[in-house]
């Protein structure tokens, strides 16, 4: 649903890519400035944040990560009141089971994780079967029980995004790959299928192609490497209710399920490297999720309902690329944030329009930015 076709447009800031990264800086930059958000697809959020199965975990992933995602729960939970007519966030729960061959794990990943969720609990095996009863008595030795993980309404918070960006005056173009980037006279001339557009900012929100589009604009790339995640849905045998079960992993990150309106949603939890693309699933990463799944949870699953893949785009030291690249004027990137992007949606979107107006930074973003700053990767 594009606002128009557009040629010669002048904007203060173009932002390229209209999945979760670049419909929350657009929404947050479009407050004070005009903004366009460019979309290659005929709608925002085709890949990745459409295919999304997030959930709110502050011991998950890098230390910046899990800044962002403790600085990010404030609007989760009390979003602006124009924002959603629905709540954001959910109660759920996550458990992490270990096995016996797993436990010389157990103390560093407690320690880790009570660095950001201090009331994390250590459970048996009594514990465990009390909270998902269809459990292989004999899988886990232990879990991790994290009470503060919370299932994430996506469609909300990337509406939410979308709908404000476009109340305060921002300008989305769908169906506009960019088919050239040119800088001159202090602006970026950007071509695209529907049209060229002109700013002094270009915003690098386009996830799995975002070295792709630096390549445009003459820039040697970062290193992003999309990977792929595989999801399915499958039905619980008649009888069996799932809706109170939390979300399930173990501590090796080899797979996890949770309950989806009375199913199950579950993952291999694959990253398997890809070019950027339209990721589908493949039959032997279904088999491998189904396998894993059984040796846990012994269901006998005859039958996937549904299944789905999607690129989740990471660097080398699994923290986003966020700010701008002095190889260019005006050239800013927010890409790379991996399988994190909606639980941190809220403050990197703020972080990164606070660094994109050249505003003035508190002395904890300060020090998040400067964790993401894309010339660490530069020689």
């Amino acid at each position: 649903m594009s606002d128009s076709r557009t040629n010669g447009d002048s904007f203060d800031i173009i932002v390229v890519g209209a999945g979760i990264a670049g419909a929350g800086i657009a929404w947050e930059l479009a407050a004070t400035a005009r903004v366009a958000l460019v979309e290659r697809e005929d709608q925002p959020g085709y890949h990745t944040t459409g295919r999304s199965a997030a959930v709110y975990l502050k011991g998950y992933g890098t230390e910046v990560i899990r800044d962002l995602t403790v600085l990010s729960e404030a609007f989760l939970a009390r979003p602006p009141a124009d924002f959603s007519e629905v709540p954001l966030i959910h109660p759920r729960g996550a458990l992490t089971l270990v096995r016996p061959d797993q436990m010389e794990k157990l103390d560093r990943y407690l320690a880790r994780q009570r660095r950001h969720v201090p009331h994390v609990e250590q459970l048996d095996p009594k514990a465990i079967l009390d909270m998902v009863p269809a459990l292989d008595p004999a899988y886990a030795t232990a879990a991790v029980y994290d009470g503060e993980a919370r299932d994430l309404d996506v469609d909300a918070i990337f509406q939410g995004f979308l709908r404000g960006f476009r109340q305060r005056g921002g300008k989305l173009i769908t169906t506009a790959e960019v088919e050239a980037l040119e800088h001159g006279d202090g602006r970026w001339h950007v071509s695209t299928a529907q049209g060229t557009l002109h700013a002094p900012v270009v915003v690098n929100a386009s996830g799995a192609w975002a070295d792709q589009l630096a390549a445009l604009a003459g820039l040697a790339p970062l290193g992003m490497v999309p990977k792929r995640r595989t999801a399915l849905i499958v039905r619980p045998p008649d009888g069996l209710e799932v809706s109170g079960w939390p979300c399930v992993d173990d501590i090796d990150e080899q797979f996890y399920f949770r309950p989806e309106a009375g199913k199950l949603l579950c993952s291999p939890a694959d990253t398997t490297p890809s070019e950027p693309c339209d990721a589908q699933p493949e039959e032997l990463d279904i088999a491998i999720a189904i396998d894993r799944i059984e040796k846990a949870l012994p269901l006998g699953i005859r039958r996937v309902e549904r299944s789905w893949a999607g690129l989740r785009t990471f660097v080398a030291d699994g923290s986003p690329v966020v700010g701008f690249d002095p190889r260019a004027e005006g050239f800013f990137w927010l890409a790379g944030q991996g399988g994190y992007g909606i639980q941190t949606s809220p403050a990197l979107s703020h972080l990164a329009a606070q660094l994109a107006a050249r505003l003035e930074l508190g002395e904890k973003e300060q020090e998040i930015a400067a964790a993401l700053r894309p010339d660490r990767f530069l020689g």
